[in-house]
C-alpha cells in the first residue's frame, strides 16, 4: 500500500469515528465508509508464507598450485564460483502450484519484476495476490550473480537516450502519445538506474543452464522472460520438464529446426536471423503451450528510425516461428496488445502505467491453460 493510502484510509476512519459519535452526516459517514471499504479492498495485505534467495547452477574456476595463506594475492591454488543465476523468491500463503520464474533482458536485473519507474507494484507483487508463487533471476554475469570468470570491461558510453528510443517509450526527448509510461522526471530518472551492465561475457548457453538448475529448485512451473532472456529461455525449455509454459514478452530471438530456417528480415538496426537447433530440441517447444506478447508503437511498414525498425522484423520473425512451432503439433500464440484493445505499451509493459492490464490478460492466458 502506498503511504497516501494509508493516509486516506486513516484519515476517513477518523472522520466517520467522528460522525458516529456525533451523531450527525449520516449520508455522508455511508459515503465515507463505502470509500474506506474500496480503499482498503484495494490494498488488502499480501501475506508471504516463504521468502529466501539461493543460487543455482554454475561451474568453479581453479588456477593449478597450492594455496598458501601467508601469500593471499597469490592466485596458485584459488578457485572462482561463477555462471550461477541468483534467485530471490517468495510464496503467498495458498499459493498455487505453477509457480512462475522471471528471467530479466538486456541491461536488466531482478529489480524491474518487483516495482515499476513510478513506485506501483511490479508483476512479482501482481502475480502473488494472483495466487502465484514467484522465483527472480539475475542471470550469470548481472546484478546479484556479478561473480564472474569471463570478465569484460564495462562500457562507460553514455546510453540513456538510446535505451529510451529502442525501448519504444518515444523518440527523444518526445514520449509517444497515449504511452503507458510515467512521463515525470523522477520515473524517468528510476527507469534509467534500473540499467544494470555485465561483468562476465554473454553465454546463452551458460544462461540456460543455470535456469535449468533453478527449475531444479523450484519445481515445475512457468517461465517468464523479457528481451534478451528470450532465447535463453527456449534453451531452458529444451533442457528441463519442469518448464510447464513459456509466457515470452517481446523475446529477443526465436530457434528455429535446422531445416527450416526463414529468410532473414532485413531492417535498419541489423539483419535479423532464426538461430538453428536440432529436431528434438525444437520439438520440446511444441510439447507446451506458449504466448509471446509485443506491445504497441511497432510500425507495419519500414522505419527510417532503427529502434522502430527492428521490433517491425521481429514482431514478423515471431509469426514465422509460430507458424512453423505450431506446423508440428505445438500450441503458441501472438498476442499483439493493441489488437486486443491495450493499447500505448512499451518494451516493459511489465512496467507500464497499465501493467495491471497486461497482467489480467496473461492471467486469462495460464487459467485458460489450466495453469491456476
Amino acid at each position: 500500500m502506498k503511504r497516501k493510502n494509508r493516509f486516506t484510509v486513516v484519515i476517513l476512519a477518523a472522520v466517520m469515528t467522528f460522525l458516529i459519535f456525533t451523531g450527525s452526516g449520516s449520508n455522508l459517514s455511508r459515503t465515507l465508509a463505502a470509500e474506506a471499504s474500496v480503499t482498503n479492498r484495494d490494498f488488502k495485505s499480501l501475506v508471504i508464507a516463504e521468502q529466501g534467495t539461493f543460487t543455482a547452477g554454475g561451474t568453479v574456476a581453479r588456477t593449478e598450485g597450492t594455496f598458501d595463506p601467508t601469500e593471499p594475492f597469490n592466485p596458485q591454488g584459488q578457485t572462482t564460483h561463477h555462471g550461477h543465476a541468483s534467485v530471490f523468491y517468495q510464496i503467498p500463503e495458498g499459493a498455487n502450484e505453477h509457480p512462475l520464474v522471471f528471467l530479466h533482458g538486456y541491461g536488466q536485473s531482478r529489480v524491474g519484476w518487483q516495482t515499476t519507474a513510478d513506485g506501483r507494484e511490479g508483476f512479482s507483487t501482481i502475480f502473488q495476490r494472483k495466487g502465484y508463487g514467484v522465483y527472480l533471476v539475475d542471470q550469470p554475469g548481472r546484478g546479484e550473480a556479478g561473480q564472474t570468470a569471463n570478465p569484460v570491461e564495462i562500457s562507460d558510453r553514455d546510453q540513456d537516450q538510446n535505451w529510451f528510443t529502442q525501448f519504444r517509450i518515444g523518440l527523444w526527448p518526445d514520449f509517444y502519445e497515449g504511452v503507458q509510461f510515467p512521463q515525470d522526471e523522477e520515473s524517468l530518472d528510476q527507469f534509467f538506474r534500473q540499467m544494470t551492465p555485465d561483468t562476465g561475457s554473454y553465454d546463452s548457453n551458460q544462461i540456460s543452464n543455470a535456469m535449468a538448475a533453478v527449475f531444479e529448485r523450484s519445481g515445475s512451473g512457468v517461465l517468464v522472460t523479457h528481451s534478451a532472456g528470450g532465447g535463453p529461455g527456449w534453451e531452458t525449455a529444451m533442457k528441463t520438464e519442469k518448464v510447464e509454459a513459456v509466457i515470452a514478452i517481446e523475446p529477443g530471438g526465436f530457434h528455429f529446426p535446422e531445416n527450416e530456417m526463414p529468410e532473414p528480415i532485413p531492417n535498419n538496426y541489423f539483419e535479423l536471423n532464426g538461430t538453428p537447433v536440432s529436431m528434438d530440441d525444437f520439438n520440446k517447444l511444441t510439447e507446451i503451450p506458449i504466448v509471446v506478447y509485443y506491445g504497441d508503437n511497432i510500425p507495419e511498414e519500414p522505419s527510417e528510425v532503427p529502434a522502430e525498425d527492428f521490433w517491425r522484423a521481429q514482431l514478423e520473425m515471431a509469426h514465422r516461428w509460430a507458424s512453423v512451432v505450431n506446423s508440428h503439433g505445438g500450441d503458441v500464440t501472438i498476442v499483439h496488445l493493441p489488437e486486443e484493445g491495450i493499447t500505448g505499451n512499451t518494451h516493459f509493459m511489465f512496467s507500464d502505467l497499465n501493467n495491471q492490464e497486461v497482467a489480467d490478460h496473461m492471467a486469462a492466458w495460464l487459467n485458460e491453460k489450466g495453469l491456476n
